[in-house]
């Protein structure tokens, strides 16, 4: 069985930030990609808030720049997803593609999260050409024109809200009579003068060849629909952390998000530590990713100190 000092799971910016700052320590790291190597940043377009790109840059080629400065930095990265863990006894074991197994002295888990979506053809063939799952990281670029946004929750309120600052109008898609947000929220959506809501609707197709010119909603109270032309359409449905392999062996919140000791990113197991959105339902920015893998790397370099395996 093979043996590692630091080992890595997932491939986004905390993954590789991790691994950047692992390898600078001399850990050794070894780092799988996971089933979307670079994470969720290779299905965006435009970055323009990441710090140090003043022109911006596509998601692909930046996740790209962290791969590259990673492997300069001699990461060992490799292909191969995280099938199964077995943290019970140190040296802690790890799974990859359900075929071999590999010890490590301390594991990083930056496997991320998954936007849950509506499940149209559509949604999938105009992301990142006007379908979003982050209002925070695009909505820039609608600015001054009218968008739709799907969901109910608190999260779509803050999303809707946030667009409702920029854009011209907001149309937000609600499926029920009422928000599931916060009545705080929910009231400052209502207070909202350019957020229109409709209530008891469902989106029926995102309308559009190249990009998004439109969406076409039913009302299921009256069985009607209606096409309501708009520059984007975001959806706020909500995450899911990609954390179940891990959830019989370390602490998750009620939403499967990874339990981490506030102001580092130690898990519950010595030894284990946590980066990026897999334990962050808040922020979930590239930014703030990456710095999480920052603090992980740190984490676990000190740990390995303490144990004298480092």
């Amino acid at each position: 069985m093979e043996k590692v000092n630091c080992l890595i799971i997932g491939s986004g910016p905390a993954g590789y930030t991790a691994a950047i700052y692992a390898s600078r320590a001399g850990l050794n790291p070894v780092l799988y990609q996971g089933i979307q190597p670079g994470g969720q940043l290779t299905i965006t377009t435009e970055v323009e808030n990441y710090p140090g790109y003043p022109d911006g840059i596509q998601g692909p080629e930046m996740m790209v720049h962290f791969e590259n400065q990673a492997k300069r930095m001699g990461s060992d990265i490799r292909y191969g997803l995280a099938t199964k863990v077995d943290f019970s006894s140190h040296p802690f074991k790890v799974e990859i593609d359900e075929e071999k197994w590999i010890e490590a002295n301390t594991v990083i888990i930056s496997t991320g999260a998954s936007a849950k979506w509506l499940g149209l053809e559509s949604e999938q063939r105009l992301n990142g050409y006007g379908v979003s799952a982050c209002a925070v990281c695009d909505g820039f670029f609608f600015k001054g024109k009218e968008v739709a946004i799907v969901g109910a929750g608190d999260t779509a309120a803050e999303e809707a809200l946030y667009l409702s600052k920029i854009c011209s109008v907001v149309h937000m898609i609600v499926r029920k009579g009422e928000m599931r947000a916060s009545k705080v929220m929910a009231d400052r959506v209502l207070a909202t003068p350019n957020i229109k809501v409709y209530w008891h609707s469902e989106t029926d197709e995102i309308l559009g060849d190249k990009k998004v010119d439109a969406v076409r909603i039913k009302n299921n109270e009256t069985n009607t629909t209606q096409e309501i032309p708009v520059s984007a359409f975001f959806v706020a449905i909500g995450h899911h952390p990609n954390s179940s392999i891990f959830k019989e062996w370390i602490d998750l919140d009620d939403a499967g998000y990874i339990k981490t000791i506030p102001g580092t990113s130690k898990t519950t197991i010595e030894g284990i530590f946590a980066s990026g959105d897999v334990q962050d339902k808040i922020y979930r920015q590239a930014v703030t990713a990456a710095g999480s893998g920052c603090m992980a790397a740190l984490d676990a370099e000190r740990w390995l100190g303490e144990k004298g395996l480092h």
